[in-house]
């Protein structure tokens, strides 16, 4: 569900301080991206937000966020934006965004 390895390299690469601010940052766009799907967008902006949530999670480590939302996101590139699950998407990314806050609090708890 999370690759630790692109967590791990993207910390290092920004920094410890970089790293919580890029990953509040993505929590909190995600989260509002993840409610306009699923509140329903015009099917014109689904492919973007789809888009957008991909390339942040796959930035994050959130591999099985980011291949639902490709998966997702062909499906509207297509024209069938009306036959994705936005409760499954968005289960994933309840699941991811747990994943990540537990994984990063117990990284946190064992790095003090």
């Amino acid at each position: 569900m999370i690759d630790w390895k692109r967590v791990a390299e993207l910390r290092e690469e920004i920094g410890a301080d970089g790293f919580v601010e890029v990953a509040d940052m993505f929590l909190d766009e995600a989260e509002g991206a993840v409610k306009a799907l699923i509140s329903g967008l015009p099917d014109s902006e689904v492919e973007g937000q789809l888009h957008f949530l991909k390339g942040s999670a796959l930035n994050l480590g959130l591999s099985e966020l980011a291949a639902i939302c490709q998966e997702c996101e062909r499906k509207a590139a297509v024209g069938h934006a009306a036959l994705i699950d936005m409760m499954q998407l968005a289960a994933i990314w309840r699941a991811s965004r747990a994943g990540l806050l537990g994984g990063l609090s117990t990284d946190r708890a064992g790095a003090a």
